[in-house]
């Protein structure tokens, strides 16, 4: 059932997964977890809706008619983790396929692009998605998919959707997008023509640094029905007692990323105007490259802020002075977050390559939690000016 004319994404975060079936067999406020294999069939010959949870389980299938529902497509899927969607997708390509891919992407997408796929024949190229121009010329007779993540991870640059998307119609070509930064709250790309979108749903949308767990979504029913057969086939799907997470944590995403991009907003404006940070990475700033492209295209700049400082050593002298967030890999927690892309998000990245992306031994993500904001500011303070006597004394 598709959600309710003119109702908002928030009222359709808690509702989706209980509309239509679940309501009607017992009322319950929550999708039962079921936790079976497999399901008995009445009759030789005449299957039910399900028969073995690899190929369906009622509990996924709630999960991935509501991430389907927010993204405003046909079909959802559920899988292992934002890589198992991700590769996943990518076996949609054939041998001697060809991709033309945002320079800047997750590094577990890098090292899948580079040191897997090429091994089946699917080569690519990598372009500045900030430049259409760039991507024109990248694409060739073969070129089969387009890969966009705007915006991207960790120096947040926007790519101008539509405009690819028209690219890649006039050379029959797919778009895939990975809109984890964003989510569907901020960020609708199949309305804007995209094929195939992408989360890591371990982010924003689980919340809690919990589970680990990948979503898809497309709006075509051919394309669906061939993305149902490579989850089925691979197996890598999400188990029931984690897709039961999910559909929990997306019933809150509203509220904890409202409260999140607020608090954002705050702290990108205080390091831009810090004198020991040498940038800010974040689309809500008027001085963010792409900053007016991605406010035609999204509803928010979102959570996630990078910065740069002068080098490693100042880096580690700010992270270790921090007090309140989590330093580690991952973001979209309640839990404020601290990352070094070089060593965490981005490590499978060669330094050359990386440095070419503007990911500097300087450079520094942070993902932005509840906590009030007022104590982020003050810890960024205190460790700014732990960073800055690091400065004065070498």
């Amino acid at each position: 059932m598709m959600s309710l004319r003119n109702e908002k994404l928030e009222t359709t975060m808690i509702h989706a997964s209980t509309r239509g079936d679940y309501e009607k067999r017992s009322g319950a406020v929550n999708v039962p977890i079921y936790l079976s294999s497999t399901f008995h069939q009445d009759q030789l010959g005449e299957f039910g809706p399900y028969d073995y949870s690899r190929s369906g389980n009622p509990t996924r299938e709630a999960l991935e008619k509501t991430i389907a529902e927010l993204e405003g497509g046909h079909r959802g899927f559920a899988f292992a983790s934002g890589m198992a969607a991700i590769s996943t997708a990518f076996m949609l390509l054939s041998a001697g396929d060809h991709i033309v891919i945002s320079e800047d992407v997750y590094g577990g997408t890098y090292r899948f692009v580079t040191e897997v796929l090429p091994k089946f024949g699917v080569t690519h190229t990598f372009i500045n998605f900030t430049d259409l121009a760039a991507i024109q010329q990248a694409i060739q007779p073969n070129t089969k998919l387009i890969y966009i993540e705007t915006p991207s991870n960790p120096t947040l640059r926007i790519t101008d959707i539509k405009g690819v998307v028209t690219l890649a119609k006039t050379h029959d070509c797919y778009t895939f997008l990975d809109n984890t930064f964003m989510s569907p709250l901020y960020q609708r790309p199949l309305d804007l023509g995209v094929d195939v979108v992408l989360h890591s749903a371990t982010k924003f949308l689980s919340g809690h640094n919990d589970i680990i767990a990948g979503l898809a979504v497309v709006k075509d029913p051919a394309l669906g029905e061939r993305l149902a057969f490579l989850q089925n086939a691979f197996g890598s799907i999400l188990g029931v007692q984690d897709a039961y997470t999910l559909i929990q944590s997306i019933k809150t995403l509203g509220a904890r990323f409202t409260l999140s991009t607020a608090s954002a907003e705050k702290i990108a404006h205080y390091l831009n105007n810090h004198p020991l940070i040498e940038a800010v990475f974040y689309p809500g700033l008027p001085n963010h490259p792409g900053h007016e492209i991605h406010a035609q295209q999204a509803t928010s700049a979102g959570a996630v802020l990078s910065f740069r400082l002068a080098n490693r050593t100042v880096a580690k002298a700010f992270v270790e002075a921090m007090r309140i967030p989590v330093f580690a890999v991952s973001l979209g927690g309640v839990e404020s977050i601290l990352s070094y892309p070089a060593e965490m998000s981005h490590a499978a990245m060669p330094k050359a390559e990386r440095e070419k992306r503007g990911i500097t031994d300087g450079l520094l993500r942070f993902s932005v939690g509840l906590e009030h904001v007022d104590d982020l500011l003050n810890d960024f303070e205190q460790a700014l000016q732990a960073a800055t006597n690091v400065c004065t004394t070498v």
